[in-house]
């Protein structure tokens, strides 16, 4: 079958290069995870409010040390994009990824949170804004953003990042306490310019 038009984003053009470091002002980075961070990312995935929005724990530092490989090898292979967010002395402060890549057509989804003693510092803003940044000029033309409407902080970073609401899919994602309604946000590379 021939394709009728071209990739959005050539795959290779993302493996093809080292993950960069990309600043968020007043010291803090987008970087790429380092061993190093396994017992940081392990006590995040412990807090509360990481667990309900994620739905996910990890249970020992093994499991976080995987969870690291896999970013890695996501970013190889062009699954999914995967930073640390970390302060000037290496402190993991959250994580930013752009998953649901879809190359062909140049989207994938924003997805983040900040460890409890980052909150609060408009740390999350910055890292969606800079990702978003990033991709662009990589070649993405939509990224969207999703969250639950009962988190209302999630709302503010993509209305602080320039993500403009699009809608509310009902009953789309499970969480612990069962099935939550997603209010969706997207921006466009097209806006930017």
């Amino acid at each position: 079958m021939t394709e009728l038009v071209s990739y959005t984003v050539a795959p290779g053009a993302l493996a093809g290069v080292p993950q960069p470091t990309l600043s968020l002002g007043g010291g803090a980075v987008l970087r790429p995870w380092a061993d190093a961070d396994a017992p940081a990312l392990r006590a995040a995935y412990a807090d509360p409010a990481i667990q309900r929005w994620h739905v996910r724990a990890l249970d020992s530092l093994d499991e976080a040390r995987e969870m690291i490989v896999d970013w890695r090898a996501a970013w190889a292979e062009e699954r999914r994009l995967e930073w640390a967010v970390a302060d000037a002395d290496g402190t993991l402060l959250g994580r930013l990824g752009l998953k649901s890549l879809a190359l062909f057509d140049g989207v994938a989804t924003i997805a983040y949170w900040t460890v409890p003693a980052a909150r609060g510092r408009g740390l999350a803003p910055r890292a969606v804004d800079a990702a978003t940044r990033w991709a662009f000029g990589r070649g993405f033309r939509r990224l969207e953003l999703e969250h639950s409407t009962l988190n209302a902080a999630s709302c503010r970073v993509a209305e602080k990042a320039g993500f403009a609401p699009e809608g509310t899919r009902f009953g789309s994602a499970l969480h612990a306490d069962g099935h939550h309604d997603m209010h969706t946000h997207a921006r466009l590379a097209d806006a930017e310019r």
